[in-house]
């Protein structure tokens, strides 16, 4: 079983399209609707873990301020910016695609951008940091920037909005710290990072992995009636995380040294879908069956353009050891 989780986690290339190909397939033989009720227990599953493995004492490191602070620009800024205008330009009239947009957009880092920096040899530490300022920060921002952006054209229930947020990211947050309190004071920081550690991110994935398997599920009958559906949605996702890792790549080599540029690259990049997610069916309902559509697409176009990203960054920023 082990093996078996380590293999999805280490594998999200393939096992993210399995997880939506069989989604595609119980929704079609099967009814889908009673899976809502498996989405918060999912949703927990998939932040508690990453919370355990969370080192928030980064948050309080002195340095890095201008990493952090443009950083913070490129994510709660200009992101959200591109996102509605992407909304706009191919959703027009389609108001919970444009939330799936803006969402993704509102929600940056996730475990992923610490992976990825580590694989590309950037600054591992400032991915700690954005990480944690990015989840929290998009965690109070997002319910506001949904109102203004969008309260003229989706019902946004503020406060129904900030309870699911106090349940899928504040709520893990405190008891994974607990949890990873007590694991170090019980077992030493040697044993808790090099052996314990480890084995958290795994389920993290199996939550990830499910909840995509419910959204596409529960859109299923629509996607097969509708063939064109998924086409229409990849391309603004294609254009959005392009534009992304453009803009992320140009600033960096501008103003950072290596390791900075590549932190910077996947601290603005890589988006938080697993919130965005539990956001658009916890809070929408049936309504955000569309929105967890497009966010459910959104893995396959992160993960593969990340990888693909770390093939090409000593082109882009020379190789590590001459720097």
């Amino acid at each position: 079983m082990w093996k078996f989780l380590s293999w999805l986690q280490k594998n999200l290339i393939l096992s993210i399209p399995l997880a939506m190909l069989a989604g595609l397939l119980f929704g079609i033989v099967a009814k889908p609707a009673f899976l809502k009720w498996s989405i918060l227990p999912l949703t927990f599953l998939m932040v508690y873990p990453m919370m355990v493995t969370m080192n928030m004492r980064e948050l309080f490191k002195p340095g890095g301020s201008k990493l952090q602070g443009i950083t913070l620009a490129i994510n709660f800024l200009l992101m959200p910016a591109i996102g509605y205008g992407m909304g706009l330009l191919f959703f027009a009239n389609q108001p919970m695609i444009r939330l799936a947009l803006l969402l993704t957009s509102l929600l940056p880092t996730s475990g992923m951008t610490i992976s990825w920096t580590g694989f590309a040899k950037g600054n591992v530490p400032a991915a700690v940091k954005m990480t944690v300022v990015g989840l929290i920060a998009g965690s109070l921002l997002a319910p506001v920037y949904l109102k203004i952006f969008l309260g003229a054209v989706v019902e946004i229930p503020l406060l129904q909005v900030f309870q699911q947020i106090g349940l899928i990211v504040f709520l893990p947050l405190v008891l994974g710290s607990l949890t990873q309190r007590w694991l170090v004071t019980t077992y030493g920081e040697k044993e808790f990072s090099q052996q314990l550690k480890p084995k958290f991110p795994p389920f993290s994935t199996l939550g990830v992995l499910g909840i995509v398997f419910v959204s596409i599920a529960l859109k299923a009958k629509t996607i097969f009636a509708q063939p064109e559906l998924l086409p229409n949605l990849l391309l603004p996702l294609m254009l959005i995380y392009e534009i992304n890792f453009a803009i992320s790549t140009l600033i960096g080599k501008a103003l950072f040294k290596r390791s900075d540029a590549i932190a910077l690259v996947y601290g603005t990049v890589m988006r938080n879908l697993s919130i965005a997610l539990a956001i658009a069916l916890g809070v929408f309902g049936e309504k955000g069956a569309d929105a967890a559509l497009l966010i459910a697409l959104a893995y396959i176009v992160q993960v593969q353009a990340a990888a693909w990203y770390v093939k090409f960054t000593d082109r882009l920023f020379g190789n590590p050891i001459s720097v």
